[in-house]
């Protein structure tokens, strides 16, 4: 079987989580299959014998004989390659038995549930670019004995590993800091788990490949595909939330520059994009998943109970719909926010540049009347001595039309606490004068009936 090398970016984590590869169980026998785009696709193949068990399989697209049933799944590069391209990956690795219409029902963009010579297909492709973490493709054909699957990347916890080797069901340590540093490591308490592991497994919604069941029909495999798809938009959606909740953090202890490099790196308008797409994704679910759904009922071999677990995924995929809803709000809300602050800010030193040029404006005016060169500007004549202290009086002058601005800027806030003033001595003389005529209506009653009437 043919593997195809994985991107570096989250696999290192996984590598640590599952520690024993599927190369532990047996293989029937491995024959290489010639292809012209060799290593650029990543292909598994099992068989299952409908009791629990499965096993690697070679990839010959056979489908399986009365309880067996096989899966093939193909992996599509996550990088910059256009969509004829990965048409032309599949064309390499599903041809033949499937024909050309069985490869552009996997491949093409957007959602779709229906048959496709004999075979239930349903897809949901988002468009976009490949090699986003916010691009998601998930084709599947499906008949009575055999499912094939086609995914961009990899999709966390789709396959299978043995089970009882999950790191989960390990005792775990804490390394102190100390020994950390001098490369020391207690043996027999337990294993040690590193910072950035835990990191990694408080992103996921799911545990690792050993812990799933292994369908006993087509319609477990099935309903395990979904979900799968489901959690890998879970995981996505609780990574944006960790880094929405850091990035609100950091503005509560940031300043100037942090809120500015974050409004010059358009962090939140990308955040918001992604959102969008990850929304695309989930309408698209809410399209197929029910018709799916509709479909399989018909079907003998999809089981009842089945049915109810892909009602269950529909009715998650909601709430997930309304999460990141609720995540698009939040965004929106901080961008609203940093706008503000970077509006207040240009308002700010707009106001500073208009009180100065207000400052300056009377004084190159007065300096610009009396640097005319004409004749009859008073004190110009620079030897008379009734004229010797005409530059003070241009300071005078100056000065004067500099006060008058400045109470032109005053005038209002005096001309509001002014009329605030009047106003509550208004009210304190309208309150006044009511108590009285109150008390006088009060005494009069008594004097008359002997009660006071509420």
């Amino acid at each position: 079987m043919d593997l195809a090398q994985e991107e570096p970016v989250g696999d290192g984590e996984m590598e640590e989580l599952v520690r024993v590869s599927s190369a532990d169980i047996p293989l029937a026998e491995n024959h290489i299959q010639k292809t012209h785009f060799p290593g650029m696709v990543r292909k598994k193949a099992y068989i299952f014998d409908g009791l629990g068990n499965y096993y690697n399989k070679e990839w010959d697209l056979a489908e399986g004989a009365g309880q067996e049933f096989c899966w093939y799944h193909v992996e599509l590069p996550k990088g910059k390659q256009k969509l004829s391209q990965s048409a032309q990956y599949l064309i390499d690795v599903l041809c033949p038995p499937l024909k050309l219409q069985d490869i552009l029902s996997l491949v093409s963009n957007g959602p779709f549930c229906g048959h496709v010579d004999g075979a239930l297909v349903f897809r949901v492709n988002s468009p976009g670019p490949p090699s986003s973490d916010f691009t998601f493709r998930l084709a599947v054909r499906v008949t009575e004995n055999s499912v094939i699957t086609v995914s961009l990347g990899r999709v966390p916890r789709l396959g299978f590993s043995p089970i009882g080797q999950s790191l989960l069901s390990e005792i775990p340590s804490v390394e102190s800091p100390s020994s950390y540093n001098r490369g020391e490591r207690k043996e027999g308490s337990g294993i040690v788990i590193r910072e950035h592991v835990l990191e990694f497994l408080l992103t996921m919604n799911h545990s690792e490949d050993a812990d799933n069941p292994v369908p006993k029909s087509v319609s477990n495999l099935v309903v395990h595909i979904i979900d799968t798809h489901l959690d890998h938009l879970q995981d996505v959606v609780i990574k944006l939330e960790m880094e929405l909740d850091s990035v609100e953090l950091e503005l509560d202890r940031g300043g100037f520059a942090l809120k500015k490099e974050m409004l010059d790196e358009r962090r939140f308008p990308k955040m918001h994009l992604n959102l969008q797409r990850l929304l695309q994704v989930i309408a698209h679910g809410e399209q197929v998943f029910p018709r799916i759904k509709e479909k399989c009922s018909s079907k003998h071999w999809f089981a009842s109970e089945d049915i109810s677990f892909l009602e269950e995924l529909i009715g998650r995929l909601r709430r997930l719909k309304e999460n990141v809803g609720f995540l698009a709000n939040r965004v929106t809300a901080i961008h609203a926010g940093l706008d503000s602050w970077q509006s207040e800010q240009i308002n700010r030193k707009l106001y500073y540049l208009s009180f100065l040029s207000i400052i300056f404006l009377p004084l190159s005016v007065v300096t610009g009347v009396f640097g005319m060169n004409v004749g009859g500007v008073p004190w110009t004549v620079q030897k008379d001595p009734a004229t010797k202290d005409g530059f003070r009086n241009v300071m005078f002058l100056c000065v004067a039309m500099l006060l008058l601005v400045l109470l032109c800027f005053i005038f209002p806030e005096l001309y509001t606490r002014l009329t605030s003033w009047h106003r509550r001595r208004s009210l304190r003389r309208s309150w006044s004068h009511n108590r009285r005529s109150f008390l006088k209506r009060t005494f009069g009653i008594q004097e008359r009936s002997g009660f006071l009437r509420i």
